[in-house]
């Protein structure tokens, strides 16, 4: 068995897959000086032939240490989570089937918006009610690709 440790999330490690949204870094002041708008945080991608569309996943409930076969990607457009509650959730992505993935836990108040292509692990609260809103493309193709490992990998904190 193959062994993962945890690491922080942080927009910097994170970079090579996508974009962490967070309210964090530079903003401007709206609704009359009352609320901090982080804006633009993500690039989203629906490819030419898709839209955009914002669903509602409620996932099972994980724990570290979390042992996985699977990852996918979605090579017609981008994926981004965004937690419904403030609990951390594990993310893993990879660079390829061959590659070693990288696993990262949330803060608890990070979302994380995957690019177009990206292999990533499925949905992995670790707490809460694993409720996520999900905006990503909606389209005619099926827009998922999937590989199982071999042998499986094991995510420890």
């Amino acid at each position: 068995m193959r062994h993962l440790k945890t690491e922080p999330l942080t927009a910097e490690a994170f970079a090579p897959w996508g974009e962490v949204l967070e309210a964090a870094g530079d903003f401007r002041l709206i609704n009359a000086g009352l609320c901090r708008r982080h804006h633009d945080r993500a690039a989203l991608d629906f490819g030419p032939e898709g839209r955009a569309g914002i669903s509602v996943f409620k996932a099972e409930l994980r724990a570290l240490p979390y042992e996985f076969d699977l990852i996918e990607r979605h090579p017609d457009g981008s994926q981004a989570f965004i937690p419904m509650s403030a609990d951390p959730f594990l993310v893993i992505v990879s660079d390829g089937p061959e590659a070693v993935p990288r696993a990262f836990v949330t803060d608890g108040a990070q979302g994380i918006n995957l690019r177009r292509g990206t292999w990533h692990g499925v949905l992995t609260p670790l707490s809460g009610p694993g409720l996520f809103a999900v905006v990503d493309r909606i389209g005619a193709t099926p827009n998922l690709e999937e590989h199982r490992f071999a042998a499986p990998w094991v995510v420890t904190g």
